[in-house]
């Protein structure tokens, strides 16, 4: 396995660029993120340090090399490396080169991976708390929503996700509905074939009558170009990426959803490490790098929306009364999301008032 972290992909000059421009980005403002406990550590725990074993890691991301997210997740690994004085490095898969997107948490488990990128809405039902971040109409930004996913969810992690040792949650900027067909009112989604972004999603969709076509975002474009779905929901930014903005043309100016993510680490890697290397994973396994890492990606997606009008796609904005009804169609959702909650031994009002107010605390309530 190569000592030095790769994208393991080929580039654009512009993709290059971007590219380092986010992992510069991240670096720099890793500064403020645990820098001092990691320079103390260099100085008071060197010799410690340098009797660890080597660890090399193989970090695993599904979405495409160029994607923000991969730059930002191969940034906060090097600053492991250097908080470890050099015995943890890392090797970053993108692009499913390590196994299907839907798979990713049971790859963290099993150690196909030693960390993985997990979009937990894949496995529809497994992580029914989780699954209440993905309800519409609640985020209203990636940057400080990111936070507050991250800072509600670590009081249900251990017990959700036992499997693996859970590092951080984060989310995208607000995504909306991107169709074949305009869509204004909850009324249009009936008998309409949709893609969701998870399980909450999709369970609207069911609610108004329409279909769900289930696919990971890399077999998207493939379903809509082909009639499978009609229309999808996706956050702005990545619609190009995935080639998604070819085959749609029609966008819902709205933050209806975010999808909740999580990256985790499998077990027994983490309890192989020395004591001093597991410090250092648990300091860069924290609320405020859940932000960190994210923020390039929010502001990526936030960037999306222009680009989509710049193509000459239609894109629209709800009435208030619009908007009004959409809130109102959705509202069994959360009392859906609230049976499964109860069924996993948790009070559905506890866990909500607890994400909205974390979502008042950074600044991410819509």
């Amino acid at each position: 396995m190569p000592d030095k972290i790769t994208p393991h992909s080929t580039q654009t000059n512009e993709e290059t660029m971007r590219y380092n421009n986010i992992i510069q980005t991240v670096r720099k403002n890793a500064l403020t993120v645990g820098a001092m406990a990691a320079t103390a550590m260099v100085l008071a725990a060197a010799p410690v340090q340098a009797q660890d074993k080597p660890v090399m890691l193989r970090m695993s991301s599904w979405v495409p090399a160029q994607h923000p997210l991969n730059p930002s997740l191969i940034a906060w690994a090097e600053d492991i490396k250097k908080a470890s004085g050099g015995t943890i490095t890392a090797t970053m898969f993108p692009s499913q080169q390590l196994g299907k997107a839907f798979d990713h948490y049971n790859m963290a488990r099993d150690g196909i991976a030693d960390f993985a990128y997990v979009n937990p809405g894949y496995e529809p039902g497994r992580f029914p708390i989780m699954a209440g971040a993905s309800l519409p109409f609640l985020f209203s930004n990636g940057k400080g929503g990111s936070a507050a996913i991250d800072a509600w969810y670590r009081q249900y992690a251990a017990t959700e996700m036992k499997d693996v040792k859970f590092c951080f949650a984060f989310v995208h900027d607000p995504g909306t509905f991107h169709s074949r067909v305009k869509i204004t009112l909850p009324t249009d989604i009936k008998g309409m074939k949709i893609r969701p972004a998870g399980d909450s999603v999709g369970q609207v969709v069911t609610l108004l009558g329409g279909t769900n076509v289930q696919a990971s975002a890399p077999e998207a474009r493939d379903v809509l170009e082909k009639g499978i779905a009609d229309a999808i929901t996706f956050p702005w930014g990545s619609l190009p990426l995935f080639g998604i903005d070819k085959v749609v043309k029609y966008h819902m100016d709205t933050p209806l959803y975010v999808t909740p993510f999580v990256w985790v680490m499998n077990k027994d890697k983490y309890n192989g490490m020395s004591a001093s290397q597991k410090k250092v994973i648990d300091d860069h396994c924290t609320t405020e790098w859940a932000e960190k890492v994210a923020s390039p990606w929010a502001d990526f997606e936030a960037g999306g929306k222009a680009k989509m009008a710049a193509l000459g796609h239609d894109v629209y904005k709800l009435t208030p009364a619009q908007f009004d009804a959409w809130k109102k169609a959705v509202a069994p959702a959360e009392a859906k999301w609230a049976e499964d909650v109860k069924k996993a031994g948790q009070d559905p009002k506890a866990v909500m008032d607890s994400l909205q107010k974390n979502l008042v605390k950074y600044k991410a309530a819509l």
